[in-house]
Formats: C-alpha cells, sequence, structure tokens
C-alpha cells in the first residue's frame, strides 16, 4: 500500500463564467449545509433568497451574506438580476415552483427527484424545452470525489470493462419526524437514488431492476421504506448493488463502495457518516496495467458535503454559455427516476423489472 499511482480527474471543472445570479427558493437544510458552503468556496453570485417562512430567508441571508430577501416568489422571477432558480422545497411542491420559473425564462437546478410524480416530472422536461431554458438536477454525488475518480479510472482504461459494483450503507439518521418520514416512498426515492444515478453515471442503463423493501423494526412513525436491496443487471452481465439501512446500529455505521473491472479493482469509503458535515472519501485501487500488483491510494481532496455541489451547478452554467446540456439535465434525471420507478414496482410485485415499463 502507499503506491499514489497516475494523478486522477475526480474535480469539478468551471466555466469560464461564474457570476450568473442565483435565486434560491427553500431556504431549508440542504441549502445551508450544503449548496451556499460551496458556492461560498467558489464565489459564485447569489443574488437573494426566498422562503414560505422569511424568517429562514432572513437567517439563510445573514449567514451567507446574501444582499437580498424576496417578500414573495413572484418577486424573485421579476428580479433580471437572478438568471438562475435553484429550487430547493420538498418534491410534491417543486413542479409549481418550477412551473412559474420556466414561465419567467429562468434557467434551473432542482433538487431531485424532480417530482415524486413521475408524470409531473415528464411535464417539467417537456416545459423547460419548450421554452429553452435550461434544466439540471441537483444529482451531486456524480461529483463525489471518490464517485468522480473510479469514473476517470474505468474511462481511462485502468480497471478495464466494468464487471462488479456495489455501494453498501448503514446509517443511524434520525428520521422521525423528519419531512420525508410521512411519504409512502422514502429511502429509494429521497436517498438511494443517489446510488441509482451514481450507477447510470458510471455504466449507463441497466436492462432489469430487482428490488427489495422494508422497514427497520423500531421506526414506528416512519411510513416508507428504510431499508432497501437493489440489483441492476447490465447487458454486458455487469450486476450494481445499492444495499442501504437507513436505520442501522449506530455503533457500526458505513458507506462503503467497491467497483471491479477485468483489469482491476476499485474501492473505499464515501465521507458521509457526519453528515451534514462533510469529510474526506477514501480510494484505493488496483490495475493490471500498472508494473506492481500493489494497491494504490488515492489522496482525495473535498468531499461529496458540501464539494460536489458544486458540479451541477458548474455543469448548468456551462451549458448556458455553450447552448448546450448540463450533464445533470432533465431528460437524463428521468432516466433516473425510470430506475426509480422500476425499483418500487419491483418491490410491489415481486419480480425483475424493465425501466422502459414504467418510463
Amino acid at each position: 500500500m502507499g503506491n499514489r499511482g497516475p494523478e486522477l480527474d475526480y474535480r469539478p471543472h468551471l466555466p469560464p463564467k461564474t457570476d450568473y445570479g442565483i435565486g434560491i427558493v427553500g431556504c431549508g437544510g440542504i441549502v445551508n449545509d450544503a449548496s451556499l458552503p460551496a458556492y461560498g468556496k467558489h464565489r459564485l453570485n447569489v443574488a437573494g433568497c426566498y422562503d414560505l417562512h422569511r424568517e429562514k430567508a432572513e437567517s439563510t441571508a445573514r449567514k451567507f451574506n446574501i444582499p437580498k430577501v424576496y417578500d414573495t416568489l413572484n418577486d424573485l422571477l421579476a428580479d433580471p438580476a437572478v438568471e438562475i432558480v435553484e429550487i430547493a422545497v420538498h418534491p410534491w411542491q417543486q413542479f409549481e415552483v418550477a412551473r412559474q420559473a420556466i414561465a419567467a425564462g429562468k434557467h434551473l437546478l432542482c433538487q431531485k427527484p424532480l417530482s415524486d410524480c413521475f408524470a409531473q416530472a415528464v411535464e417539467t422536461v417537456r416545459l423547460a424545452r419548450a421554452a429553452g431554458v435550461k434544466l439540471a438536477l441537483n444529482q451531486q454525488m456524480r461529483w463525489d470525489p471518490a464517485i468522480r475518480a473510479v469514473y476517470d479510472l474505468f474511462d481511462r482504461g485502468w480497471l478495464g470493462r466494468p464487471t462488479e459494483a456495489s455501494i453498501q450503507v448503514s446509517l443511524g439518521f434520525e428520521l422521525e419526524g423528519s419531512w420525508g418520514a410521512t411519504s409512502p416512498r422514502f429511502e429509494v426515492m429521497l436517498h438511494s437514488i443517489h446510488y441509482l444515478d451514481s450507477f447510470r453515471f458510471l455504466f449507463g442503463e441497466p436492462e432489469w431492476v430487482t428490488s427489495r423493501h422494508s422497514r427497520h423494526p423500531l421506526l414506528k412513525n416512519v411510513r416508507g421504506e428504510t431499508k432497501t436491496i437493489t440489483v441492476l443487471d447490465y447487458a454486458s452481465g455487469l450486476q450494481a448493488l445499492s444495499a442501504v439501512d437507513l436505520a442501522g446500529p449506530g455503533f457500526d455505521p458505513f458507506v462503503t463502495f467497491h467497483f471491479s473491472g477485468t483489469e482491476g479493482v476499485a474501492y473505499g469509503n464515501i465521507g458521509l457518516l457526519s453528515y451534514p458535515q462533510g469529510e474526506a472519501d477514501t480510494l484505493a485501487w488496483r490495475s493490471t496495467k500498472l508494473p506492481s500488483d500493489a494497491h494504490s491510494e488515492a489522496k482525495l481532496e473535498g468531499a461529496w458535503f458540501p464539494d460536489a455541489f458544486i458540479g451541477p451547478v458548474a455543469s448548468l452554467m456551462q451549458a448556458i454559455q455553450e447552448d448546450g446540456l448540463p450533464q445533470t439535465d432533465g431528460a437524463d434525471h428521468l432516466k433516473t427516476l425510470g430506475v426509480v420507478e422500476a425499483a418500487y414496482v419491483s418491490a410491489s410485485e415481486n419480480r425483475s423489472v424493465q425501466p422502459s415499463e414504467v418510463g
């Protein structure tokens, strides 16, 4: 151990222009704990913020030196200084806010999932395309340092053709009383959607989805599933496993990953144990293409929270400048939602499901 190996390309790349005015809608935890700390590090231009509870917006503005607090959503949308609207509200509230922002001609960065209703998500993407505005989703795990580094290893051929992938999670989150506790669909829709999207980012579209859902016996006031196992089967023979327990024993939490290919292996930990405070990922890997069979250690800078949160907005800004598509474009997100929907059908009908059945 200890060999550093080749330098890996895993840091987000910002476009030349990064001073677009950003208007924040919804000043909850994800904005205060992740988005705004990341934007502050890169000196992005947050023009103002709005929340249904004005005191929350005022608190956020004070904390991050945001110059303007809007009285209404219409005030934010009417401000010419706002070019990108970042929507950070509950999934079932997002469609109406997005619809109004699209009508105002604003580019959008939306939280995942775009909606808890697949038809609404499809309609949001259609409206954005028809209006000619860019729509990106905050599927920021694609920019997590370890996930990005693994992508680079596969992309440059160090690991060969993918043959196996797994992300396994056991976390003692405080779920009862949380905003998602009343949702009939919880863990896959609101949490492991990140892992399923990362598999799509790394490996493309699966042919089959097989998923099983359960609930921790101590979580009597959480409506949806909290324990899930989901397997994605690919035409190549690759199988990708997401195994998550969000009420696991607090004495042994872990967030691990393991990726194998025909020419090597990569494994390590995602720094999620101190959420919402970030901690560094770990990554070790070995390739038959290196002269030694020793495992290389990559010293990764940054963390999923908050550093990966610069990725989606940077990609959106690049798409605006180049009139292209952000990496987490709305249409791409519909494919991730198709996998999520397939997981729920699989669990309810006790069978494997093709994403095309639901998407």
